[in-house]
């Protein structure tokens, strides 16, 4: 059987971790780390080999962009990091530039690869992956609102003192300040959730606002979007046909005039994006989703115009 290779760039706090969930889980047998730090890539693999005797067989090696060569995914969670008090939109300038250069040193060695990206903005960032690529807008996939909603899930299971997992609940739009959470179709086995307007608010802000509180306390998050990033290559890996949050190329959806990158429920499978389910919103959460939509067709413009 073909051997599986996954190449994670960017061995900062959310790619290192990631790459470790990764080889925790045995995803994969060849995981490549990239970084313009070389040492810290090298570091971090060397690290991880050490606990091979614990682990298995995986192979693991910081690598230069010819090591793309051959791999299923790419995950991109490189760029600068976000500061306190900083939106992610704040990001956006500096990230660009950043992969401007890696999409054009990845492609010489890959064009066949799904490329999965974390880096914030994130909807912005796959947009330009996808736009500088040329490839395919279901092989460049975002993370998404797949983290949002879990942090969505995981509160209101503990305001009801409810396992999460069994919570069905979706955030979708932005992965950002605009996101838009659909109490409408939230529920537990198909009940309605027992909630009061206050309670909801209150739950949503928490959701919204999650990575800014985390950052002021401890500078960056991630081990839970390493988990979510773990959670898609999986669904890629294992041809799942998973129903995950993530960001993708929407054209109109839902009755919006999106286009433009945007969290929404996707089937992902070993191709990328196999398909872009239609969720039913209420009037009030259609337009927030255009409102969404908007924001980030305006940063788009306004990129694009500099």
């Amino acid at each position: 059987m073909k051997k599986t290779k996954v190449v994670v760039i960017g061995t900062g706090a959310v790619g290192a971790t990631t790459a470790y969930t990764l080889l925790l889980r045995n995803r994969m047998d060849e995981l490549v780390l990239i970084d313009s730090n070389h040492n810290k890539a090298a570091g971090d693999a060397l690290d991880m080999n050490h606990g091979m005797p614990f682990l298995g067989g995986a192979k693991v090696w910081a690598g230069t962009y010819e090591d793309c060569a051959g791999a299923d995914i790419i995950v991109i969670t490189a760029g600068a990091a976000q500061k306190p008090g900083e939106t992610r939109t704040d990001l956006l300038r500096r990230n660009a530039d950043i992969f401007d250069s890696i999409i054009h040193q990845i492609l010489p060695h890959n064009k066949e690869a799904i490329l999965l990206i974390a880096t914030n903005p994130v909807d912005i960032m796959s947009y330009i992956a996808w736009k500088k690529s040329g490839l395919p807008a279901e092989r460049v996939i975002g993370s998404g609102t797949l983290l949002d909603s879990a942090r969505f899930r995981y509160l209101i299971g503990q305001k009801l003192h409810i396992d999460s997992r069994s919570v069905h609940a979706h955030i979708v739009g932005e992965h950002g300040d605009s996101e838009v959470p659909l109490w409408s179709l939230a529920n537990i086995a198909g009940v309605e959730l027992q909630l009061s307007q206050e309670d909801k608010e209150e739950i949503f802000v928490n959701t919204r606002d999650a990575a800014y509180s985390i950052i002021e306390a401890k500078g960056a998050t991630y081990y839970a979007i390493a988990l979510a990033i773990d959670r898609i290559c999986t669904a890629i890996l294992r041809d799942e046909g998973a129903v995950l949050n993530v960001s993708t190329m929407l054209g109109t959806y839902c009755g919006v005039e999106a286009d433009t990158y945007l969290g929404v429920p996707c089937i992902v499978d070993r191709n990328g994006i196999r398909e872009t389910l239609e969720l039913t919103m209420t009037e009030q959460e259609q337009e927030l989703f255009r409102l969404s939509a908007n924001k980030m067709k305006s940063i788009i413009a306004d990129m694009e115009q500099a």
